[in-house]
């Protein structure tokens, strides 16, 4: 995976996340004044930490996926693993990964799981 790509991508999913969080900061002011209080460059850590009780509670289960994929999708690209798919290991196309970032599975892969679980 090209580097320029991963590292935009990276800034992509922590901006993702981080609307998610400003979206339950604004409708819950207990978990406001949580992101509040925080150092700015640990925003982007908050689920990890032991507010993540608190967080859950008040995410949808939309957003409890999506912040649990984008976490993932993270520590992916930490790793060194970031678009490769978890089921055949072959690359997953740029434009996918540009369309949804927190993508797992490669196209003929998640083709395969939606049909399997119809």
């Amino acid at each position: 995976m090209e580097k320029t790509f991963t590292e935009q991508m990276r800034e992509l999913l922590i901006s993702q996340k981080k609307e998610i969080l400003d979206a339950l900061a604004t409708s819950n002011e207990e978990f406001r004044t949580i992101v509040a209080e925080m150092d700015p460059k640990d925003v982007a850590d908050v689920a990890s930490d032991d507010i993540d009780r608190k967080m859950l509670e008040a995410l949808s289960s939309q957003d409890i996926k999506r912040l649990k994929a984008i976490d993932a999708a993270l520590t992916r690209i930490s790793q060194g693993r970031y678009g490769l798919c978890m089921v055949c290991g072959k690359k997953i196309p740029q434009e996918r990964l540009a369309a949804i970032p927190y993508a797992v599975m490669c196209i003929d892969c998640q083709k395969s799981e939606e049909r399997r679980n119809r």
